[in-house]
């Protein structure tokens, strides 16, 4: 069965070659903005969803269509991607605030078109990420790498930013972006 990544997102296609090996990749054209009066995790499933059902509104035939979604939230406040440096140190510095914790979720939508029959997988994973103390120098020096800009909350947990963090309760590929447990099961059914 065709299998489609509704994602650029190079880190999502590495995770999705672990759980099926070919597939094709249809980046989504979706307006990816807040609904108002949403939680984090109502955020991502709604997110990942307008994804999926965009390209797969786009192809015909028995297929598989994923899309994903991952927002990083600390108090209920959501962290998208930087705007600028200036934003992405004021991002690190509050995560680091308080008790160093916040949470990745991930959102899944998984819509399966098979001999005529229609099905939707829409679902969510949530990691707690504790960071270390980072000082001003630190925060300076990962910026400077180019690497948080394209980042939901101006950090990757692939990348040089790993060495600030202490642990992660939960499955580390949701953190990176497509929580692949959750995907193998609803393939496999």
């Amino acid at each position: 069965m065709r299998v489609i990544l509704a994602s650029g997102s190079p880190r999502r296609k590495e995770l999705l070659k672990l759980v099926v090996p070919e597939f094709e990749v249809i980046v989504s054209n979706v307006e990816e903005t807040l609904k108002e009066g949403l939680t984090p995790e109502e955020q991502v499933k709604r997110l990942s969803y307008i994804k999926a059902k965009d390209v797969f509104d786009k192809t015909e035939g028995d297929r598989i269509v994923i899309g994903s979604d991952t927002m990083v939230a600390k108090n209920d406040q959501i962290y998208g991607k930087p705007k600028n440096k200036e934003h992405a140190k004021e991002m690190i510095k509050e995560l680091i605030n308080g008790d160093k914790t916040h949470k990745v979720i991930t959102g899944l939508s998984v819509l399966v078109q098979e001999n005529e029959q229609y099905k939707e997988h829409i679902t969510y994973d949530e990691v707690i990420v504790h960071l270390k103390d980072i000082s001003e120098e630190e925060i300076d020096e990962w910026i400077n790498t180019g690497h948080a800009m394209d980042k939901a909350a101006a950090y990757s947990i692939q990348d040089e930013f790993c060495v600030f963090i202490e642990k992660i309760e939960g499955n580390f590929t949701t953190v990176v972006g497509l929580p692949t447990h959750k995907l193998y099961d609803i393939i496999k059914e």
